[in-house]
């Protein structure tokens, strides 16, 4: 099922819900063409795919039918986003292109700024690494009022993002929220967030402001655990302090978080 989800945006879900990936991933479609009207499964119609998922025939097939695909764009490594690329890339003949040039088929690596053209619309390129060190978001300034922003993994629909370390550091990420903000705040209006996994959510600086207010709060836990348990306390011993009580399936991922956290208390550069 199609989403309409912005003004040059809509989204199929992608069939891998997990406790990672929420319902599963949203796989972007994005056309300046009416994307919600007649125009939104025309062949004809030129489109950028973000994220293509998984590698399920059904889903990549619809992907493939929402129009005539002119690239592919992957916002990070992560299979859930990328599994399907190569299939994708197959299908369509259409470019991929990521800031890691290992994803790249038919196409060169994206860079921090670049704007691309493609589609009808005006696409600029992000780098906003922590979450993975290639993780990078995408701007789209003439959606709707205000514009709108894809994510990727770096802000969510729900809940926060794991931070994949040691390949994603907090202090990139840190940088990355603020800087997101400050793109938002120069903004005329809030500006929309296309998250990968989860809802659409209205008010990028509403939201960069509550994750940075988040980690502070979770790295004042990890200092409270340190001051209990000591300064070389380890990532187990330090867990189940602060996440005694996460679910099973997600304890590793919290392990994550915490191994992050010190890295960045103990002198992240």
């Amino acid at each position: 099922m199609w989403v309409t989800s912005s003004a040059l945006t809509r989204y199929r879900l992608a069939p891998n819900p997990g406790p990672m990936s929420l319902d599963g991933t949203n796989s972007y479609v994005i056309s300046a063409r009416d994307v919600s009207g007649e125009d939104a499964a025309n062949a004809s119609v030129p489109v950028v795919v973000v994220d293509p998922g998984p590698r399920d025939a059904t889903h990549l097939a619809e992907l493939a039918a929402a129009g005539r695909v002119e690239l592919v764009l992957i916002t990070h490594h992560h299979p859930d986003h990328t599994e399907g690329a190569a299939d994708f890339h197959r299908l369509t003949g259409a470019p991929v292109r990521a800031l890691d040039a290992a994803l790249c088929l038919g196409g060169p690596a994206v860079v921090d700024g670049e704007v691309i053209e493609a589609a009808g619309a005006r696409i600029e390129v992000l780098a906003t690494p922590g979450h993975t060190a290639d993780s990078i978001s995408l701007l789209l300034a003439d959606d709707g009022d205000h514009g709108s922003v894809l994510t990727g993994d770096t802000i969510l629909g729900r809940g926060t993002t794991v931070i994949s370390y040691p390949d994603g550091r907090l202090g990139d990420y840190l940088a990355s929220m603020r800087r997101l903000e400050g793109l938002a705040l120069a903004a005329s209006g809030p500006m929309t967030v296309l998250p990968a996994h989860g809802p659409v959510l209205p008010d990028l600086a509403a939201v960069a402001r509550a994750y940075l207010a988040h980690r502070e709060e979770r790295l004042d836990q990890i200092r409270e655990a340190l001051a209990e348990l000591g300064d070389d306390a380890s990532v187990g011993a330090v867990a189940d302090l602060v996440y005694a009580d996460v679910d099973p399936s997600v304890r590793r991922a919290a392990e994550n978080s915490v191994a992050a956290q010190l890295d960045y208390l103990r002198g992240w550069a």
